[in-house]
């Protein structure tokens, strides 16, 4: 049954969020009018309750998945345990950012922590051509030759104990995700905001046809309105 209402807080729209699936969860902003992003960044159609959920459902993920772009335009650092003060339970692992990128250019921010090692999902092309290696700083996960194939990324995964992912964008791994038709969970916050025509990439476009989801909460605050949808099984 899909639940619908009004939250006061974090403390009432987190517990919304509680279950994530065994896979692969994404969390999406949008502009009213459709833009995931304005001037290359999400973060200005987000207000601090957005903000602070996008740090929260961290703490129930085991790997957070991230394109490069998105890093660097969002200046990502490692995940903190104190920004999921909600979510997060002692003695579970802090979830690893892990970054899709071809060049393996990862901003210094993202190793502000040694303790905290990124992992760079890469293809053995570029492995090859940048000599990208695991090392005391990063790990590497090579999933395809050519291109970054994100049902070996997720296979991987899975592998390593890593099954519940959660996906912040950009918009172009979404679109990759979504191509490929791993996504089990999409969180979108739609933003009370006008964005305009933004340059956010181009879809893969390999779905035969779109993947019907199921809603599973519509709740608004300060005009902001957060979506769950799942899969149907």
């Amino acid at each position: 049954m899909t639940r619908l209402a009004a939250v006061a807080d974090l403390d009432e729209l987190i517990e919304y969020y509680r279950t994530p699936p065994a896979g692969l969860r994404a969390n999406m902003i949008f502009s009213a009018d459709g833009a995931a992003a304005f001037a290359g960044r999400a973060g200005p159609l987000s207000d601090p309750l957005d903000q602070a959920l996008l740090r929260e459902l961290r703490g129930f993920a085991d790997v957070v998945l991230v394109g490069a772009g998105t890093v660097r335009a969002e200046h990502y650092g490692p995940v903190r345990v104190e920004a999921m003060s909600h979510s997060w339970s002692p003695g579970r692992p802090i979830p690893p950012i892990a970054v899709v990128s071809l060049s393996g250019v990862l901003p210094d921010s993202l190793f502000a922590d040694p303790a905290q090692r990124p992992i760079l999902v890469t293809t053995q092309r570029a492995a090859d051509e940048h000599r990208l290696a695991a090392d005391e700083r990063r790990d590497v996960l090579i999933a395809g030759e050519h291109t970054v194939d994100v049902s070996d990324v997720l296979a991987e995964f899975r592998r390593r104990g890593l099954d519940h992912v959660l996906c912040e964008g950009g918009p172009t791994l979404l679109d990759e995700l979504v191509a490929a038709d791993v996504v089990d969970e999409i969180c979108v916050t739609v933003s009370p905001t006008l964005a305009g025509v933004q340059d956010i990439g181009h879809g893969a476009g390999a779905l035969a046809s779109p993947r019907p989801m199921r809603l599973d909460h519509a709740l608004t605050h300060a005009d902001y309105l957060y979506l769950k949808y799942s899969r149907h099984r």
